[in-house]
């Protein structure tokens, strides 16, 4: 079982690091290959392959309840692969479009991974693969970026494509490895898990639209910071430099890193209800450490705000798997994805808007209110399984 998740982790690194290598340079993408240098069109695009993955992921969960997982990304990842390679012949802007958008479609299907290894985990180990998981999508995405860089630096940007179709075919590789290999246990019952769950008294109705909404808020909050961090760094900072400014952008990933090793080490209770309310607080603490124009403070609240970040966000999602059972993971995970998304989606298009009319301090202060709603929203939805942790503890 070990194996398989190894496998399974590992496919989900490459999956990040492929889908994350044209992120950036988007730009430079359709003005080399397209000659398109609008930069309202690479703004559409982007939030065109949102809007597709948001609705994609919820079908491929709602197909993953007739077809396995594995047997189902076989396909979905050759389709992609092949699609990748339409897209690095193509020389027409429409078609780029619609071949694109559909390739993103099929590769979608690669998060079903995440709530796969979930169901394959013990109940107490829930934190440290989310930890694990977690970890792996943003330093993924950092060494996507990386190899993606190199890559629009030596050749045609358009040659992405080609190294993405690679990606695909080998998690299409692999995948039809562990199903045809006797070593690995691909199928699994959920019947006793699924009454199990069920007839426990404590599950709240409602809980999916009741903690998407509450995650729509804490991403929407805390994606709204990103996209203008870097320019409000330099202009309160002494440092004019945009390798420091990098360094202290990547600090909460660096302390998300820090706090997986810690969590592994120090065999962290499963019990979410226990560390959401200190996370948001702490969180809330380091957004108004960062709003301050002090550089030594805002490096300060960097490190607190990544803690915190790190913990609410595994939290989360352990709450969101607490609450489901293994046959509904996918279909829940994706639901809750869709409103995270959302989140995200609504965090980009807001924050040029705060900044445009009330400058760069001001993303802070609006995402500080959005986590008190959303610490408000989650006491009150889930305040009774609250108490009961309070009173185990």
């Amino acid at each position: 079982m070990m194996n398989l998740r190894f496998f399974l982790i590992a496919m989900t690194l490459l999956a990040v690091v492929s889908d994350a290598m044209l992120m950036p340079f988007y730009p430079q993408f359709f003005e080399e290959t397209f000659g398109m240098s609008n930069p309202q069109h690479v703004g559409y695009y982007i939030a065109a392959t949102c809007f597709t993955v948001m609705f994609a992921f919820p079908f491929w969960a709602w197909v993953a309840r007739r077809v396995r997982e594995l047997n189902l990304l076989v396909w979905t990842q050759l389709l992609a692969g092949l699609l990748c390679i339409y897209c690095y012949w193509t020389q027409s802007l429409v078609e780029f479009w619609i071949v694109s958008l559909s390739m993103i479609v099929f590769k979608g299907s690669y998060l079903l991974i995440y709530p796969y290894v979930m169901s394959l985990e013990k109940e107490g180990n829930y934190s440290g693969t989310i930890g694990l998981l977690s970890v792996i999508v943003h330093f993924g995405s950092i060494l996507g970026a990386i190899l993606g860089g190199y890559v629009v630096d030596l050749y045609n940007p358009r040659n992405l494509f080609l190294i993405m179709a690679i990606g695909d075919f080998v998690q299409m590789a692999v995948s039809f490895f562990l199903i045809k290999s006797s070593r690995f246990d691909t199928t699994r019952t959920h019947e006793e898990d699924d009454k199990a769950t069920e007839s426990s008294p404590l599950m709240p109705n409602g809980f999916i639209f009741k903690l998407g909404m509450i995650t729509l808020v804490f991403y929407f909050s805390a994606f709204l910071i990103r996209p203008f961090f870097s320019l409000y760094w330099e202009s309160i900072s002494i440092y004019d430099s945009e390798i420091v400014s990098g360094f202290v952008y990547a600090i909460p990933g660096v302390v998300a890193l820090f706090a997986l090793w810690l969590s592994y080490r120090q065999k962290q209770s499963d019990n979410s209800y226990k560390g959401i309310v200190p996370a948001m607080l702490l969180g809330l603490a380091g957004l108004f450490l960062q709003s301050a124009p002090s550089d030594l403070v805002v490096f300060l609240g960097r490190f607190v705000y990544g803690w915190a970040m790190y913990h609410a966000v595994v939290k989360y999602d352990v709450l969101l798997f607490e609450l489901s059972t293994p046959k509904s993971y996918a279909t829940d995970y994706s639901k809750i994805h869709f409103f995270q998304n959302l989140g995200v989606l609504i965090a980009s298009f807001s924050a040029g808007i705060l900044v445009d009319h009330h400058g760069l301090q001001m993303p802070f202060f609006v995402a500080a209110a959005g986590f008190v709603v959303t610490l408000l929203a989650y006491y009150f939805s889930f305040r009774s399984k609250i108490s009961l942790a309070q009173t185990s503890t």
